[in-house]
């Protein structure tokens, strides 16, 4: 029995670090026109798939720091951790942006346009911390931590210059906004999912998750905070990442079809497009840019 302590210890221990990686199933991104007719229709159309560079990899956290640039998360088969790539839609090129002995991951640039932002994931000790960071757009500096204390940060959306909405997978999940002047947190709603966008009017869409299948995405009005949110639709069954077109109208993927809801116009969801013929088959993010383009990130 002696003799088996150790492998028994070794084995534990390599159980223990495989949790503790950082998961990356692969995934692929397809970019589409979107062409909006005017009874309000739309169709999809110009595909490219944008990442055969990795077609084996890991592809995810798109995110347009303009209608021709595109940032997102890679990790390609073989690699330590997953670094950030920006890829030049017009001129159809790449360049990797970080290169650290951290993984970087969810991309965004900053309002004040200089600046862009991402989660790194730090070691402390034994334990991963999962921290933003800013880092300049030229490139010409290492970047440095937005907030000195918080950490937990899964994914974010910039409200401001000042304000910022996080989510952070604690138990429960939790959609806050903390002011970057002073790192005082206010927190919106419990149990939700980790998408966050910003409707044309201003309020703040999210998921509302329960322990049942009626998960639903809820309007938060900004300006008016302490008034609680109200219901826009049910989810997808089981989705909880959706996007928001230039018009308003919520765009959601399941399997390999793209569903749309306008809620001035629809009573429920109505399927837009089905993308089995492009060998999409299971659609995880949708995102738009701003003159109506559509990436959509599926396994």
């Amino acid at each position: 029995m002696l003799k088996q302590f150790p492998i028994i210890l070794f084995l534990l221990s390599v159980a223990f670090c495989l949790q503790a990686q950082p998961q990356y199933p692969k995934s692929n991104l397809y970019l589409f026109k979107v062409n909006q007719e005017d009874d309000g229709s739309i169709s999809f159309g110009e595909p490219r798939y944008l990442t055969a560079f990795n077609a084996e990899g890991y592809n995810n956290d798109p995110f347009f720091f303009s209608n021709t640039e595109l940032y997102l998360s890679v990790k390609e088969p073989g690699a330590a951790q997953s670094d950030l790539y920006k890829l030049d839609l017009e001129h159809q090129t790449k360049q990797q942006v970080t290169e650290t002995p951290e993984p970087e991951f969810v991309p965004a640039r900053m309002p004040e346009y200089y600046t862009f932002s991402a989660i790194r994931t730090e070691k402390d000790g034994q334990e991963e911390v999962y921290r933003l960071w800013q880092f300049p757009i030229d490139q010409l500096t290492n970047g440095k931590p937005v907030f000195k204390y918080i950490s937990g940060i899964k994914d974010y959306l910039w409200l401001n210059s000042r304000e910022i909405a996080i989510y952070k997978e604690e138990d429960p999940t939790t959609l806050s906004i903390v002011n970057t002047a002073n790192d005082d947190i206010q927190t919106l709603a419990t149990s939700v999912g980790p998408c966050m966008l910003r409707l044309p009017n201003g309020n703040l869409a999210y998921v509302q998750k329960s322990r049942y299948d009626d998960w639903k995405i809820m309007e938060k009005n900004l300006y008016r905070r302490r008034e609680p949110a109200r219901t826009l639709i049910e989810t997808l069954p089981n989705a909880d990442h959706f996007a928001v077109l230039p018009n308003g109208a919520l765009l959601m993927g399941k399997g390999s079809k793209l569903y749309q809801f306008n809620k001035f116009t629809d009573d429920n969801w109505t399927e837009v497009a089905d993308l089995r013929f492009y060998e999409i088959r299971n659609i995880s993010k949708v995102i738009v840019s701003p003159d109506f383009q559509v990436v959509v990130v599926a396994d």
